[in-house]
C-alpha cells in the first residue's frame, strides 16, 4: 500500500514538474535574450543576416543561469553561415535544458543579399525552416516513471518551425525586422501557451571616433521585441570597439529591469565574448542572473 502511494506521489511530482518547467524555461529563454545576437552574431535573431560577410563563419555559445538549484536553465547554440556572391546559406542550432525538459531546434537558412549601390548599401531577405522537438530527460529522474503521460510526452514527433527576416545595411546604419517561430505566427489558435517570441526589430548606427585609423568606434543599438504573455521588451545597447575592433566592451539594458555587460576579444579571425546578465524582474526571486560565453571563427576567402 505504501509502495503504491509512493509511486503515485512520484508520478504526480514528475507531471507537475513538467508543467512548471514548460513555463519557467520558456520565460527564461525569451525574456533573457542571448547577448551575442545584438552585436557578435546577428544571424541568431534574423535569418536575413546569414552570410552577411563573405567567407565561412562559425559561432557557438553557452549560457547558464547562476543558481545552485539543480536543473537550473542552460542554453547551447551554434551557427554556421557562408556567403557566395549574393546568396547566403546557414545552419542555426539551439538546445535548451531546464530541469527535466530539453528543447532542441535546428533550422537551415537561405538568405539573399541585394546590393543597392556602390557604397555597399544592401537589402537582405532570409527564410529559415527546420524542426523543433521537446523531450523529457528521463535519465535525470530519481525513481521510476509509471505514468503513461510522461512516456507519451517523449513520443511526440518533431514539429516544423522557422523564421523570416529582412534588413537594410550600410557601412554605418543597420535596420532589421524578423518574425521568429513561424509555426506560432501562422497558427495562433493552436498554440495558446505564452512565452514565445512574436517579432524582433532593431536599429543601430556605427560612429567612428578616429576616421583615419578607425581605432575607436561606437555602435548604439535599440531593439524592440515581443514575447507572448508578457509586455514587449526594449533593449538599449552600446558596443564600444577599440584598436580596430580587436577589443570591445558591450552593455545592454533590458526593459525587463535587467542589464547585460561583457567584454570581447578578437585575435586575427578568432573572436571571444563573455557576458553577465542580471536576473529579470519577473524571475529575480528564482535567479541571480546568468553567464554567457560565445566564440566565433571567420574563415575568410583568400
Amino acid at each position: 500500500m505504501n509502495s503504491r502511494k509512493e509511486n503515485y506521489t512520484l508520478c504526480k511530482n514528475v507531471i507537475m514538474g513538467m508543467l512548471f518547467l514548460l513555463c519557467s524555461s520558456s520565460s527564461y529563454a525569451q525574456l533573457n535574450a542571448l547577448t551575442a545576437q545584438f552585436f557578435q552574431n546577428q544571424y541568431i535573431s534574423n535569418p536575413s543576416l546569414a552570410g552577411l560577410e563573405s567567407g565561412l563563419r562559425l559561432n557557438a555559445g553557452y549560457t547558464k543561469q547562476w543558481s545552485s538549484i539543480p536543473g537550473s536553465p542552460s542554453i547551447q547554440f551554434a551557427t554556421l553561415d557562408n556567403r557566395s556572391n549574393r546568396v547566403g546559406l546557414g545552419l542555426n542550432m539551439y538546445s535548451e535544458k531546464a530541469g527535466l525538459l530539453k528543447r532542441t531546434r535546428v533550422v537551415a537558412t537561405y538568405a539573399y543579399h541585394l546590393p543597392l549601390n556602390e557604397k555597399d548599401d544592401q537589402l537582405h531577405f532570409g527564410l529559415s525552416l527546420g524542426s523543433l522537438t521537446d523531450r523529457l530527460s528521463t535519465e535525470d529522474i530519481n525513481g521510476e516513471i509509471l505514468d503513461i503521460s510522461a512516456q507519451r510526452f517523449n513520443e511526440r514527433s518533431a514539429v516544423l518551425d522557422g523564421d523570416f527576416g529582412i534588413a537594410y545595411t550600410s557601412n554605418k546604419l543597420n535596420i532589421q525586422g524578423a518574425i521568429p517561430n513561424i509555426k506560432y505566427f501562422l497558427r495562433k489558435e493552436q498554440y495558446n501557451t505564452a512565452n514565445w517570441n512574436t517579432f524582433f526589430t532593431a536599429i543601430s548606427y556605427k560612429i567612428s571616433l578616429d576616421s583615419m585609423k578607425n581605432a575607436i568606434s561606437l555602435e548604439p543599438k535599440i531593439s524592440y521585441r515581443g514575447v507572448r504573455g508578457y509586455d514587449d521588451v526594449i533593449d538599449a545597447g552600446l558596443n564600444v570597439a577599440f584598436a580596430s575592433n580587436k577589443f570591445n566592451a558591450v552593455a545592454v539594458y533590458h526593459s525587463t529591469q535587467s542589464i547585460s555587460f561583457g567584454v570581447g576579444l578578437k585575435v586575427k579571425d578568432l573572436s571571444l565574448l563573455t557576458v553577465y546578465t542580471s536576473g529579470t524582474s519577473a524571475l529575480r526571486g528564482y535567479s541571480n542572473g546568468n553567464f554567457e560565453i560565445g566564440i566565433g571563427y571567420h574563415f575568410k576567402k583568400k
